[in-house]
């Protein structure tokens, strides 16, 4: 017989795979009002990095977003649900919290985007040096984005 333990890690298991999970079970307050402050503070620094990110080339818009909702997630109720329903950012948030994923078509806009900020920053540059250094860290983002899966397939 199943000790309650593994009872219970079986059903954390089946909960984080199943598609039908709740945006509420991402919901995870702390108990100390301090540490939500904290977090709620936190939340708002990434979202503000996140968007700064949008424009930036060298600052990535989408961990500091999922960080927001994970810091929401443990800090307000409120924030964590507007950043869900959030038409633009809910649905990559649910993709990643759900499959560790993201969809095929963000994963093409990340690819445009970053060539279209990276080039643009290399053409800006005068120094050799400072073209060499983007490239390198554009070659290394290029990797790792394109190490993160893509549930869906695209239809061509």
């Amino acid at each position: 017989m199943p000790s309650p333990d593994s009872q219970q890690s079986q059903q954390n298991l089946q909960s984080a795979t199943d598609p039908q999970v709740q945006v509420e079970d991402l919901l995870n307050l702390h108990d100390s009002p301090l540490a939500r402050a904290l977090y709620i503070g936190a939340g708002f620094l990434a979202l503000l990095l996140g968007l700064l990110g949008a424009i930036l080339p060298v600052l990535p818009t989408t961990p500091f977003i999922l960080l927001a909702a994970a810091c929401f997630a443990r800090g307000s109720e409120h924030f964590h649900r507007k950043l869900i329903e959030n038409r633009v950012m809910g649905p990559i948030i649910i993709e990643w919290y759900r499959y560790r994923s993201i969809p095929y078509a963000v994963k093409r806009w990340v690819y445009l985007l970053m060539a279209l900020s990276f080039g643009s920053s290399i053409l800006i540059v005068p120094e050799t040096w400072q073209q060499i250094m983007l490239i390198v860290i554009g070659s290394i983002l290029t990797f790792y984005i394109w190490r993160i899966p893509v549930r869906n397939t695209p239809n061509f």
